[in-house]
This record gives structure tokens, C-alpha cells and sequence, in this order.
């Protein structure tokens, strides 16, 4: 082979392979189809007389579609079981069961689903989303992490919520003097990829 000939067969592979490189950066976004419960969480944080507690949602499920490079693509979705809340004591997991707090038996699940998702810097992201509680719907919106990891993903974030605007807590638990209005929301989600 003479020499141009070499050097143009030469810029014919190197094309390809850049070609090649191009397709594998511009790969449909990873799909993210079940949660991983062992390493997964869902936990709520208030405040009632004026001591902080803490709380837990212990089943849930979650769909991600999630690609850095594609924001516009992505999309999120959460499920939580309500009746699977854990406030710390028996009587308060039966009492924010009725119909007055989460009314569980009307509507057992909260839903999310993102309609918007923006870059921060790094690894942080936001989600702009709609969030279902006990048949109400409100706009949310929950700066995140997003750390790929293999055919994982470790997702970890939060969000503040109104529960006045949900009516968890209906007649005279509608006074915040009590339990307050404020509601902190934080998930720490081991994503799981689907098998192709």
C-alpha cells in the first residue's frame, strides 16, 4: 500500500471511531426501575409542641429515567404507601392512619411526578414536580444529588411541605400551634437499573 493510500485508509478509521465515540456519548438515558428497600429511605421530619421529631415511610417505589447530558429527557416518579409510616410509637402510626391526618384507607398512596429537572453544578440537580397527598395536588420542587454507580444510583435529596395544604390534620388539628405546618420530606434512594 503506498503511503497516501495508508494515511487515507488511516483518517477513514479515525473517523469511524469518533463516529463510534459520538453514538456511546449521546446513549439513551439509563432507566432506573426499582428501588433497592435494604439501602433506601423516606423520611419526614416536624415539629409538635415545639420538640422536633422524626419519622419514616417504610415501602415505597420509584421509576427514574435520568441522563446529566439530557436533562429534558429525564423523569421521576415516587409511590409511597402511606399506611407504611413509622412516626416512632404505635398509637401515633394508628392515629395519622385515620381520616382526619392521612385517611389511608381513601388514599393510600402519595404520588410524585417531575415535570421539570435543572443543573446546579457538579453532581446536584433540582426537580420541579406535582406531589398527590390524601387526594390534594401541589407543586414541589427538591434540590437532589445524583451519583451513578455501576448499574446503580445513589439519588439524595429534599423538600419542605405545608400539611394545611394536603388537610393532613382536618378540624381543630388545622392549628399549627400544636403540630407544625411545616413538614420536611428527605429521600435517600438506591436506584436500580432494569434489566434490557
Amino acid at each position: 500500500m503506498k503511503e497516501h493510500q495508508f494515511i487515507h485508509a488511516l483518517r477513514g478509521v479515525t473517523a469511524a471511531a469518533l463516529l463510534a465515540l459520538g453514538t456511546v456519548g449521546t446513549s439513551s438515558a439509563a432507566e432506573y426501575t426499582s428501588i433497592d428497600p435494604s439501602t433506601s429511605r423516606v423520611l419526614f421530619q416536624y415539629t409538635q409542641m415545639g420538640v422536633g421529631m422524626d419519622g419514616a415511610f417504610d415501602r415505597f417505589s420509584a421509576a427514574i429515567k435520568f441522563d446529566p447530558a439530557r436533562l429534558a429527557d429525564a423523569r421521576a416518579a415516587l409511590d409511597i404507601q402511606v399506611a407504611s409510616i413509622d412516626t416512632g410509637s404505635a398509637e401515633g402510626n394508628d392515629e395519622v392512619k385515620t381520616k382526619t391526618w392521612f385517611n389511608t384507607a381513601a388514599h393510600p398512596v402519595a404520588h410524585f411526578e417531575s415535570t421539570e429537572f435543572k443543573a446546579l453544578g457538579g453532581d446536584r440537580y433540582e426537580v420541579a414536580g406535582t406531589l398527590t397527598i390524601k387526594g390534594k395536588t401541589r407543586k414541589v420542587t427538591a434540590p437532589f444529588t445524583f451519583k451513578p454507580d455501576g448499574k446503580a444510583a445513589t439519588v439524595r435529596g429534599g423538600f419542605a411541605l405545608k400539611r394545611n395544604d394536603f388537610a393532613i390534620g382536618e378540624g381543630e388539628w388545622a392549628d399549627t400551634s400544636i403540630v407544625a405546618n411545616d413538614i420536611r420530606i428527605n429521600f435517600d434512594l438506591r436506584a436500580l437499573q432494569g434489566e434490557k
